[in-house]
């Protein structure tokens, strides 16, 4: 393309001079009252007018070459976390080291243009030495440098560091990314040194009331064989177990099971702590404190029927199968004995039943708001089921019971259905119902519709409603213990009518949470290096959520400090960043005010400490000296550092490149070019018109 415009810019001047001096003959070339050197001089100042006007007519382009040097940028990482720190090697001088990084920054300087960072558990600009990161993720140095420095000139990239990387993926992928040497400078100790440890354990965060759980407690030993150390576990200060350990080798690893107890509700505060040998190198990693949520997650459902059935046996075993439920049964004579109150969920298998044996019981059902299962079969006294609920009604019963088959409802979403699960119910016998029309008094939910024969009806034969957040169920139908034998000729492993009762009393039993102020944190467990977020929602009276009022918030630790906060207001609600928190338990109150009343809200959250940098105390250079190698770079111990300097200045690819800016302008944008004509053409017509020419 430059040698067309070039070529093509001489042809079109060419033309256009040729233009101007035919159109300055012709104008003078008769002329004979003007001298010979003023006609001359307009003759010149008519050519060279005609000339530019010519060329402006065909727009011709200027180009325009601008050189901008890049200077190669050489990139400083230095490792901040708490495994640099706590370990040094023999002889290694703190001070000097800093000296000696600022003093490879200047000597660098004078000709690369440097930048610096630290990284652990964040990357920020600049030095900090003072080894507080609580893990070391070097790949996010990498991966900075990557998204910063894109299509810039990296000369190098200078890595002081430990090798003790915990966090991110290994570095070592990330260094093609970069395309430029990598020099390390190898801090820490490679030598292992005398230590014992716990490295890790495994627990779960939540485990629910009065169950037994397990922990698993990886020890290790380094340098340490022919030592015995005693493991010992507290639960809420309280010591629970304690174990001796042989340490047998130099290089030693064991996971030990350890069983714990869920005694009573709420946040468990569980400590491991081994015991410290001899000249240990640090007994920072001796022990880990970690927090167990425990919930009464446990559910008391009541099984009330005037008489034995073998459905009650079905629906008692589905619901025992899940641990968080305990059935009981009542019958007949039972009922009179048994406490509606103390359950979460009551099913009345045909209750009301046609001989009022339960009548004494439905009197302190009465009013009670608790969420029932209504099973209706040939035993039911349909009169009186109309008359203690008022979401149905079965109307014209005259005692006579019909066949019918259950259809999957296909808009059902309450809870999952496989499509396994709607295949075995095409295959179920049919359940006895009581034969009359179902009269809907309230929106339903339907799980399964009736088919009677082959013909499927919008008749509902298991479905749900809701009054103001109090649920109820409605089977209308008895027999479940043919499903039971159906399933039973398939050999399944699953079962569907067992997952389908423990679901629908898992639906029915979870409480809808109306409370018109809820604060929450964004989870129950965090790192000492997270942020603790707070949600909050305010309802008024309608249940719309507002957010004029102010909402104020206390924390308090284990030790009863409490730290005070102010939510910020969103669009609908409220939100905070408390920021980050020392490990410990906490609990907090939210408090606020709407049309006069208060309201609050409290919950608990717990922040673990983080000692992985104390897990790995010996450092990994071998780590170090591979990244350099297959980068081109070198590694260098901190008393040679400066030599990193004349290593970058002999690298003959670092070096600054020079790009070039081309520009390509259109001649008639140049004002100066119009400005020049105009001063032709006048200076042309005044000395034209002097001298008597028009």
């Amino acid at each position: 393309m430059k040698g067309f415009f070039a070529d093509a810019s001489i042809l079109y001047f060419l033309g256009c001079l040729a233009l101007g001096i035919l159109y300055a003959w012709l104008l003078y070339r008769r002329n004979k009252n003007i001298e010979r050197k003023l006609l001359y001089g307009l003759t010149a100042i008519r050519i060279i007018a005609v000339t530019a006007i010519a060329w402006l007519l065909f727009a011709p382009l200027i180009k325009t070459l601008n050189y901008t040097p890049d200077k190669p940028i050489i990139i400083l990482g230095q490792d901040n976390s708490l495994s640099v720190g706590q370990v040094k090697a023999l002889g290694f001088d703190q001070k000097l080291y800093e000296r000696n990084l600022k003093v490879l920054v200047d000597k660098l300087s004078d000709r690369y243009e440097v930048k610096t960072y630290h990284f652990g558990d964040a990357v920020n600009d600049g030095f900090d030495f003072k080894n507080q990161g609580k893990f070391t993720d070097a790949s996010a140095f990498f991966q900075k440098v990557r998204d910063e420095y894109t299509n810039r000139n990296i000369g190098a990239v200078v890595l002081a560091t430990d090798g003790i990387f915990n966090h991110g993926g290994n570095p070592l992928y990330n260094i093609e990314q970069i395309n430029a040497p990598v020099y390390s400078i190898a801090l820490g100790d490679s030598i292992p040194k005398r230590d014992v440890l716990i490295s890790n354990i495994n627990y779960n965060n939540i485990v629910y009331l009065d169950d037994d759980f397990t922990i698993e407690v990886q020890v290790q030993a380094f340098q340490s064989g022919g030592e015995n150390t005693i493991l010992t576990v507290n639960q809420n200060g309280v010591k629970v177990g304690q174990q001796n350990i042989n340490v047998n080798s130099n290089s030693f690893l064991k996971t030990i099971p350890i069983k714990l107890h869920a005694g009573k509700v709420g946040i468990q505060k569980c400590t491991i702590q081994i015991a410290a040998l001899k000249n240990e190198i640090t007994t920072k990693n001796n022990v880990q404190t970690f927090y167990i949520e425990v919930i009464d997650g446990r559910q008391n459902v009541l099984l009330a029927s005037a008489g034995p059935h073998p459905d009650l046996s079905v629906l008692k075993e589905a619901i025992s199968q899940n641990k968080h439920y305990e059935a009981k049964l009542a019958l007949g004579d039972e009922l009179d004995a048994a406490d509606p109150t103390k359950f979460d969920l009551v099913v009345l298998y045909q209750v009301p039943d046609v001989q009022n044996i339960s009548s004494g019981f439905l009197r302190k059902m009465s009013g009670l708001k608790k969420p029932i299962w209504y099973i209706v079969g040939a035993q039911s006294n349909v009169n009186a089921f109309n008359q203690i609920q008022n979401q149905v009604n079965l109307g014209a019963a005259n005692g006579s019971i019909q066949e019918v088959f259950p259809d999957v409802a296909n808009d059902f979403t309450s809870f999952n259905l496989s499509e396994q699960d709607k295949k075995q119910f095409s295959i179920y016998d049919p359940l006895l119902s009581p034969f009359g029309r179902l009269t809907l008094n309230a929106s339903t939910t339907s799980v399964l519709n009736q088919r009677i024969g082959k013909v499927s009806t919008q008749q509902p034969l298991l479905f749900f409603t809701n009054d103001n957040g109090l649920k109820a169920g409605y089977l209308m139908g008895e027999g479940l213990w043919r499903w039971k034998l159906s399933e039973a000729q398939q050999e399944g492993e699953q079962s569907t009518l067992i997952d389908l009762i423990s679901k629908t009393v898992q639906y029915l039993s979870v409480k809808d949470d109306k409370r018109r102020f809820k604060v929450f944190t964004s989870k129950s467990a965090y790192d000492e290096n997270e942020t603790i977020q707070f949600n909050g929602t305010l309802y008024n009276e309608s249940y719309e959520p507002v957010n004029e009022a102010e909402v104020n918030l206390q924390v308090k630790n284990e030790s009863g400090k409490i730290f005070n906060y102010i939510f910020s207001k969103t669009e609908k609600g409220y939100q905070l960043d408390a920021g980050t928190m020392p490990a410990g338990n906490y609990n907090y109150v939210a408090s606020t005010s709407l049309g006069g009343k208060k309201f609050t809200a409290s919950g608990s959250f717990y922040v673990n400490a983080l000692i992985t940098e104390y897990q790995q105390t010996t450092a990994n250079h071998q780590l170090l000296n591979t990244i350099s190698k297959q980068s081109n770079g070198k590694m260098f111990m901190p008393a040679d550092l400066l030599k990193i300097a004349d290593e970058i200045l002999k690298n003959e690819n670092i070096k600054t490149i020079s790009y070039e800016d081309r520009r390509y302008d259109e001649l008639i944008n140049i004002k100066w070019l119009f400005g020049l004509i105009l001063i032709l053409l006048s200076t042309e017509w005044f000395l034209r018109k002097r001298n008597g020419e028009l």
